[in-house]
């Protein structure tokens, strides 16, 4: 149990309210010719700062030349490529799957925190802390197949909308982001998710929303066990025991675990992706770029970062002059945030 918790305070922070390879292993050594790669970034040192190194690292018989084989980049999800707020999008999923769920649940009715969830009633639903979060994850995440939980993944994008813009959460990815994915591939970059999310929650929609194949993605998970029912199928059965946390120091763990290679790049937004900018920054050999997403915009998006408790950064603020780290001012260097943004 203790170790469920430990996952759900680092996931949830306890909120309260082949054409594709083929044409990767053909990118010339020579970076891709573009007008304007990033269209949705203003004309500032970041954006600059990231057409250098994308330039020096493509250009073969540059000293910082990378090999097409090691251009590895990895980015977080929450904060990083789409947004993180009032709650993380995961725990709102949750949520909504006891809602689902209910009609097989009768005693939900008479039962905390399921009967304040059923009412509308948040805070009180979250008044159990700790307690509460483990029995909603419990339920929602596990004790069904692999593929009855994606399909719920798959129905809850389709139809649930943040409560601030009406939009679906699948919509609310950064179009600055889609943009420099878009750059980084075009130019030999493999590029990977590293998040403290759900591996099963991500891999149903990060191919449509942001271009990464589901292979492509690390997070943090849950146990399954293989089994074969008395008809002779073959299943695997998502349980409820922790088997890996992606966040902080277990973001290094993760990517070397998983993709077997240090990246070159890396990007975050909090100090849940500190660990993974610093492995990154810090080694020698091939060039190094570390980026940190700030929000600073409380009009299009929302401005956060010290004091908050989600996506809280505070150690990454004060040590990107020290490694180097480019900090992007959602504020000041993008033209838009979202794609449905004007």
């Amino acid at each position: 149990m203790k170790t469920i918790q430990l996952f759900l305070f680092i996931l949830l922070s306890l909120c309260w309210t082949g054409c594709q390879k083929e044409n990767q292993d053909q990118v010339a050594t020579e970076p891709v010719a573009q007008t304007d790669p990033l269209p949705s970034w203003n004309d500032v040192a970041s954006k600059k700062a990231i057409v250098d190194f994308v330039t020096k690292t493509t250009t073969e018989g540059s000293a910082g030349f990378i090999p097409v084989t090691d251009r590895i980049a990895c980015f977080d999800n929450d904060g990083t490529l789409w947004s993180e707020q009032p709650m993380y999008f995961q725990l709102a999923f949750a949520l909504d799957q006891v809602k689902v769920m209910a009609p097989q649940h009768p005693e939900w009715k008479n039962k905390q925190p399921f009967k304040a969830l059923l009412e509308g009633d948040l805070r009180t639903a979250l008044a159990g802390g700790e307690k509460a979060l483990v029995e909603i994850i419990m339920v929602t995440h596990s004790g069904m197949t692999t593929e009855a939980f994606e399909k719920s993944v798959s129905d809850w994008v389709a139809t649930a909308v943040h409560p601030k813009t009406g939009k679906h959460y699948n919509e609310m990815i950064f179009q600055p982001m889609i943009e420099l994915l878009n750059y980084l591939r075009a130019n030999g970059y493999k590029t990977f998710i590293v998040s403290g999310g759900g591996v099963d929650f991500m891999r149903p929609w990060v191919e449509q929303a942001y271009g990464i194949p589901r292979d492509q993605v690390v997070g943090s998970s849950i146990k399954v066990k293989y089994e074969v029912k008395e008809d002779g199928t073959p299943q695997i059965i998502k349980l409820p025991e922790l088997n890996f946390i992606d966040d902080k120091e277990g973001k290094p763990v993760g990517i070397h675990q998983y993709i077997g290679k240090r990246p070159v790049f890396a990007a975050g937004n909090s100090d849940g992706d500190y660990a993974m900018l610093q492995w990154t920054t810090t080694a020698t050999g091939y060039p190094r770029f570390g980026m940190i997403v700030h929000h600073t915009d409380s009009v299009r998006e929302w401005a956060y970062d010290r004091a908050s408790h989600i996506g809280k950064l505070e150690k990454g603020l004060d040590d990107a002059a020290k490694y180097n780290w480019q900090l992007v001012d959602m504020k000041s260097d993008w033209k838009k945030v979202y794609p449905f943004n004007d």
